[in-house]
């Protein structure tokens, strides 16, 4: 049941981060998903994510829809900010909220079908508004809560657990996100952390819209033979674009090595990284290249993962809006209510 906590007693030698915080402390309660649930796998990326960047829980929040992804932020950052909203309404929350108080880091967790169906107007605007957010969909092609119906991103062609026959083209999500103007879009496998965790560690330090799309099979209803989103397939048809990292900033950590050649690094924390630098046959940032790899990898029957596309520097909603640095949930009522003679001069620049 969703209202069991996990237990406070805990080794004294595990790991703790500057903060003095230890995994548990970005936990939630224990998960009531399928046991080998791709999702569960998720949280635990944004628990290590969340653990290694050393953000402090209470200025996260997390918002979720409808549907087995959207319960997921009950299972981490217990100690953070929460909505659980509506079918496909999650971003019109998070816009809200962010709106309201910049000074939050936001999670929107979603699925499928929150996404790519009922919510699909909702994604499209709030990636074009580019609100500063990370938003992951948990990617399982199908509707876990109501019996393993197709949903709006499975493949053309692909089989259902009955063995029906999907005859709808997929909607890919990271090819929306890219044509509306989204400046971090990434896809990965609930199955590889090693990818996984970099990428939510970088969607968590992006100024603007992140997006990530994480194939996330299900293990009840769609992780079968006939299925392009099983453990299986996904597997033996995932192409790593990028292999990557992120050091967080500090004092500025520099090394060159040859193209197709790999090199250990020595992180601030005394662990070391191996680097593989790749040949110049991908660049993520070019925005149309991104969106012509994805349908060439689809043409080929593989799945594209790893940082599809990048945009440093660009501006999110707070600065197209304009809106002071200050949070708008804490002007009081000096600052709402200037006055008469501020108010006539506002109007007065209308004219």
């Amino acid at each position: 049941m969703t209202y069991i906590l996990k237990p406070k007693a805990r080794n004294p030698r595990v790991p703790v981060n500057t903060l003095g915080l230890t995994h548990r402390d970005y936990e939630g309660t224990i998960s009531t998903l399928c046991a080998g649930c791709g999702h569960d796998s998720i949280s635990g990326a944004i628990v290590q994510a969340c653990f290694e960047l050393e953000v402090q829980p209470h200025r996260m929040a997390k918002l979720s829809g409808i549907g087995c992804s959207s319960k997921t932020p009950t299972y981490f950052l217990s100690k953070s900010h929460g909505f659980n909203s509506v079918h496909g309404r999650m971003p019109s929350v998070t816009t809200g909220a962010a709106l309201a108080n910049r000074d939050l880091l936001y999670v929107g967790v979603s699925g499928d079908g929150d996404t790519a169906s009922i919510g699909l107007g909702q994604f499209a605007h709030v990636v074009r508004r580019r609100l500063n957010m990370t938003y992951i969909v948990e990617n399982n092609g199908t509707y876990g809560l109501t019996k393993g119906q197709f949903s709006a991103t499975n493949d053309r062609g692909a089989r259902s657990k009955y063995g029906v026959e999907n005859p709808y083209d997929a909607i890919d999500l990271c090819t929306l996100a890219l044509q509306m103007g989204a400046t971090f879009v990434a896809r990965s496998f609930s199955g590889d952390k090693a990818q996984l965790v970099p990428l939510v560690k970088a969607a968590l330090r992006h100024s603007g819209f992140a997006f990530i799309d994480c194939i996330s099979p299900c293990v009840t209803f769609n992780n079968h033979a006939g299925s392009t989103k099983s453990y299986e397939y996904t597997r033996g048809h995932s192409r790593a674009l990028t292999r990557i990292d992120l050091v967080p900033e500090k004092s500025e950590i520099t090394v060159e090595y040859e193209e197709g050649t790999s090199e250990y690094v020595t992180l601030h924390d005394g662990s070391m990284m191996r680097l593989s630098k790749l040949g110049p046959d991908y660049d993520p940032s070019d925005r149309i290249g991104a969106m012509t790899k994805i349908q060439e990898s689809t043409a080929a029957g593989e799945i594209a993962t790893g940082l599809l596309y990048y945009e440093p520097g660009s501006a999110n909603l707070h600065d197209i809006l304009e809106l002071i640095d200050q949070p708008l949930n804490t002007l009081g009522e000096a600052e709402l209510c200037p006055g008469s003679e501020k108010l006539k001069a506002i109007n007065e620049s209308f004219r």
